[in-house]
């Protein structure tokens, strides 16, 4: 962990969504911060509030509001800016890599219209610079140079390459900070494996600070320098990944890394965590993960704080303390 100043700091931050009438929590008081060349990851099943917690970072879509919180990037309060002044911060402050590029990027307009349009709109560049950016951008994550992809429109393009160019877009206007959203989900694993290097890659040559989201603690282990766990909008561990697979302290977490396939044991059975995650706007009272959890007692019908355990912390009045994966 570096001793920079962060790039990011998010703290006691809460977002609600409009839905039938009534205001409904999707995030708790979520706390974290990322410094530069650093890699946060969130992890938890669909539905824990992962990806509603980055869409409040950068400000984009569905209508979610920040009920309470502070959003910090390199010290400027991004809660109170207005639309026009987050869009801004969007481009410059901010990149973000969405997990399916083919419902992410547009599929009428080329490749090369889509990366100037930001170029020229984010830096103020002329339509013949911002097409040499966009061709050096398009060489840096990888894509072939005899090919001239500015062209050529998101259909024409194998995942690999379309989760490549949205790595270049996300670059592109020399952000701060990078939100890759589940970017490998829909590849195969060998491409997984490249986008991830040219990721670690990115991190290095840059010093880019990284918001990573996901539901796999391995490739987190591997790719990421902290790890925040979420469940029904709540941070119920935070830790070094190697620390939440090895030694998880919240019952959840340990339920994952149990869920986790392993080689060479196709056939024994896995130990999947029953029932699946509360709806939203019908979350238990107290702890949330009390319903599925094998050491809940009449204390969990209050919500824990979170707690130092070892050297993570952890919301949960029950935590593991010394039992190994």
């Amino acid at each position: 962990m570096t001793d920079q100043a962060p790039i990011l700091e998010v703290r006691d931050l809460s977002v609600s969504l409009p839905i039938s009438g009534r205001m409904v929590p999707v995030v708790t008081d979520l706390s974290m911060s990322i410094s530069p060349g650093e890699a946060v990851a969130l992890v938890g099943e669909s539905g824990c509030g992962k990806s509603m917690t980055a869409r409040a970072i950068i400000g984009l879509p569905p209508p979610g509001a920040v009920v309470s919180g502070s959003i910090r990037l390199e010290g400027r309060e991004l809660t109170t800016l207005s639309p026009r002044e987050r869009r801004r911060v969007g481009g410059r402050g901010i990149g973000f890599i969405f997990q399916e590029p083919m419902t992410s990027l547009h599929p009428t307009l080329s490749i090369g219209q889509q990366m100037t349009d930001a170029l020229r709109y984010n830096l103020n560049l002329p339509t013949r610079v911002a097409r040499d950016r966009a061709r050096e951008l398009l060489a840096r994550v990888g894509l072939p140079k005899e090919r001239d992809l500015l062209n050529a429109y998101v259909h024409e393009l194998s995942g690999g390459m379309r989760q490549r160019v949205m790595i270049a877009m996300a670059i592109s206007c020399n952000p701060k900070l990078v939100i890759a959203d589940e970017p490998t989900t829909a590849l195969d694993v060998t491409i997984q494996a490249q986008v991830l290097e040219l990721l670690i890659a990115m991190r290095a040559e840059i010093g880019l600070a990284m918001l990573y989201i996901s539901h796999d603690l391995e490739v987190v282990a591997e790719f990421c320098d902290r790890a925040i766990v979420m469940y029904a909008g709540d941070q119920v561990e935070a830790g070094t990944p190697v620390e939440c697979l090895k030694m998880p302290h919240h019952p959840y977490t340990r339920g994952l890394v149990d869920a986790i396939p392993h080689a060479g044991e196709a056939r024994a059975r896995l130990s999947p965590i029953p029932g699946q995650v509360p709806s939203l706007g019908s979350w238990p009272r107290g702890c949330r993960f009390q319903p599925r959890c094998p050491r809940q007692d009449d204390r969990c019908a209050t919500r824990p704080e979170l707690a130092t355990v070892v050297r993570s912390e952890v919301r949960c009045w029950h935590p593991l303390v010394g039992e190994v994966s």
